[in-house]
């Protein structure tokens, strides 16, 4: 069967998230699922969908959405009706900020921090908010628990990073010639040298994995909070993100940082051009002090609407 949908349409309603089978009048529908968590009775209504418009089969996306195949072009606003009713919407494609993807956070043992509640804000934020926001081209986000980067953080256009920031109690120490916290750390960036435990910053990742293992009480300060990394991406030409050398200790900072990262894109990207390729061109000491000073937030309204 031959397509029988004009370019034009095609281009129309892959930007509501409806992707073409090459050759037909049939699409695939991308359905958002936030962070890739949906209730029993969304699952539910994606299935009866899935029967009632499509082919009966479903599939997941490496971004955590869900995919419908089989949806004849006829059927797309009827679909569009029937999944509304479970609160569910299409969508996720185009030259925009992408659906977050994040891992299980705090129901991991090393999660430091709770991805769904920090990805759910972000996907509100940016995702609904900058929505009719165009960019030079797709800026996706991933929000991960912990430096395990299970999600790949740093391969994403902004990527968080939970930080546990263990400060040692010098005076609580005593220098055990069998270290609990240098046997148990990962990154062997502690050591104990002439009675005397060390940190080594430079080699250490804020995995946390060492608070209150000390039997003395010396890994008992901690500060929890978040490594934001820009510019990173997979694909042909696969960049690892650098991280801002502030680590953000408020949820509300990282959020603006984020925001401004977007903003920055917005206005001196390039068509067509990858986050990584703005960085690149830019120079990341220039992008890390545009974010961290503001002055991208004070210009939003003027960005957004140039």
């Amino acid at each position: 069967m031959a397509c029988t949908i004009s370019p034009e349409e095609i281009k129309r309603v892959k930007g509501l998230g409806f992707l073409i089978n090459r050759g037909t009048d049939l699409f695939n529908a991308r359905i958002i699922t936030v962070n890739g968590k949906i209730t029993a009775a969304q699952t539910r209504k994606i299935a009866e969908a899935a029967e009632k418009f499509g082919n009966g089969e479903v599939e997941f996306t490496v971004r955590m959405t869900v995919e419908v195949r089989g949806i004849h072009f006829n059927d797309i606003e009827p679909f569009r009706e029937f999944i509304a009713e479970a609160g569910l919407e299409t969508g996720g494609t185009g030259a925009l900020v992408r659906p977050v993807v994040s891992c299980k956070g705090t129901t991991c043992q090393y999660g430091l921090y709770d991805t769904f509640a920090l990805s759910e804000k972000i996907h509100e934020r940016f995702y609904l908010g900058y929505r009719k926001v165009a960019l030079p081209h797709k800026f996706k986000i991933a929000t991960g628990g912990c430096p395990n980067n299970c999600v790949k953080p740093d391969l994403n256009d902004a990527g968080v990073v939970g930080q546990r920031i263990v400060k040692l109690d010098e005076e609580k120490c005593r220098g055990c010639r069998k270290c609990q916290i240098e046997a148990l750390c990962p990154m062997k960036a502690a050591k104990v040298s002439d009675g005397i435990l060390t940190i080594d910053r430079d080699l250490c990742n804020n995995c946390g994995r060492c608070y209150g293992k000390c039997p003395f009480g010396a890994m008992e300060n901690a500060t929890l909070g978040y490594k934001l990394y820009l510019g990173g991406r997979w694909g042909k030409r696969a960049e690892r993100g650098n991280p801002l050398k502030k680590i953000f200790t408020s949820e509300s900072e990282l959020l603006d940082a984020i925001e401004s990262a977007i903003l920055l894109f917005r206005e001196q990207g390039n068509a067509g051009e990858r986050f990584a390729d703005t960085i690149i061109r830019l120079g990341f000491e220039n992008v890390e002090r545009q974010i961290v000073s503001g002055e991208l937030l004070a210009r939003k309204d003027k960005i957004i609407q140039g």
